[in-house]
């Protein structure tokens, strides 16, 4: 262990033992049957993936971040000015002793591989160390056992993204504002509820050998839910299960919606280099969606369960109303 990071476990030791265990300001939050517990609002808190990040910017706490990592795709425009006075402690997985060391007093992560074993570190690594973890509850119903990006064992909802939101409000004393956020997400997903009319929809979110397509019960299920379309992969729980594309010819979506990632570790990751595949592969330049171009851009974040998810549902419902499948 280098010096630097020796003393950073030891900043953080120390200040999570004296802090008295009554503090009046202590907040305790249930999540994902684990008690997070933060004696006082955090000071320098790192957001371990950008779903995180990109809230506690939204409930205005860039002041009180020391670190994001693990980004998809370029910040919210509107939160660009605060992002950057924030330090990117990474582009994917920051390493645990990268995290350490920006001295963290809380870490929040969007995904449970990034906060377990195989990922940064586990809830109770920092929280040996006086740090306290929070998984965004979007992964608590979730079966990771099989590997992958698991599988769903209930169907999510938008109610789990607003409940991140009420609770990191709740952690970092700003509640109002969380409630605030909440409600403009809500009235958001409201105006586009129904504008689908039945459309049959594929999420492709990156890999063009062995794509990975969005199963019924992640977030795509709940854009295709609130506008009323329909997913042609709805009758598996995978969240990406990868599919090989004869299986998609068989399926033939209406509409195409492509995750057009910035980051590079996969193949086709930008919504160009899928189109380029998709046209010119001979077994899905004959998909109804590719011969008349019926395709969706959405970041990557809209593809997850994130605040980014009303985003998605709002892309689609214009898309879908371009196309002429809006009722």
């Amino acid at each position: 262990m280098t010096f630097s990071l020796l003393a950073a476990v030891l900043t953080l030791t120390g200040c999570a033992s004296a802090t008295p265990s009554g503090d009046t300001a202590a907040v305790a939050v249930d999540n994902c049957g684990h008690q997070v517990r933060v004696a006082e609002p955090p000071r320098r808190a790192v957001a371990l993936n950008q779903g995180a990040a990109e809230i506690m910017l939204s409930l205005g706490l860039a002041d009180r971040m020391a670190g994001t990592a693990t980004w998809t795709d370029p910040v919210l425009p509107h939160l660009a000015a605060d992002n950057a006075k924030v330090p990117r402690l990474a582009e994917n997985y920051p390493s645990f002793e990268t995290v350490l060391a920006a001295e963290p007093d809380f870490v929040a992560a969007s995904f449970g591989a990034i906060l377990g074993k195989g990922g940064v570190a586990t809830r109770e690594q920092f929280e040996q160390l006086g740090v306290p973890a929070y998984l965004s509850p979007t992964e608590c119903a979730k079966d990771t056992s099989g590997g992958g990006d698991g599988t769903r064992t209930e169907t999510l909802t938008m109610d789990a993204v607003y409940t991140e939101i009420r609770d990191l409000a709740r952690i970092f004393g700003v509640e109002d504002r969380g409630e605030q956020l909440v409600t403009s997400l809500q009235e958001r997903m409201r105006a586009v509820a129904g504008a689908g009319a039945n459309a049959r929809l594929m999420f492709w979110f990156a890999n063009s050998e062995a794509p990975y397509l969005a199963g019924c019960c992640g977030a795509p299920g709940i854009i295709t839910t609130t506008v009323g379309a329909r997913n042609v992969f709805d009758d598996t729980r995978e969240e990406w299960p990868q599919i090989n594309w004869e299986t998609v010819a068989e399926r033939d979506p209406d509409v195409i919606v492509l995750g057009d990632l910035t980051r590079r570790s996969q193949t086709a990751e930008n919504a160009a280099a899928k189109i380029a595949f998709l046209e010119s592969h001979p077994v899905t330049r004959d998909l109804a969606a590719v011969r008349n171009k019926r395709y969706v851009l959405l970041s990557g974040q809209a593809m997850n369960p994130t605040l980014r998810t009303v985003d998605g549902a709002e892309q689609v419902a214009a898309a879908l109303r371009g196309f002429g499948f809006a009722r």
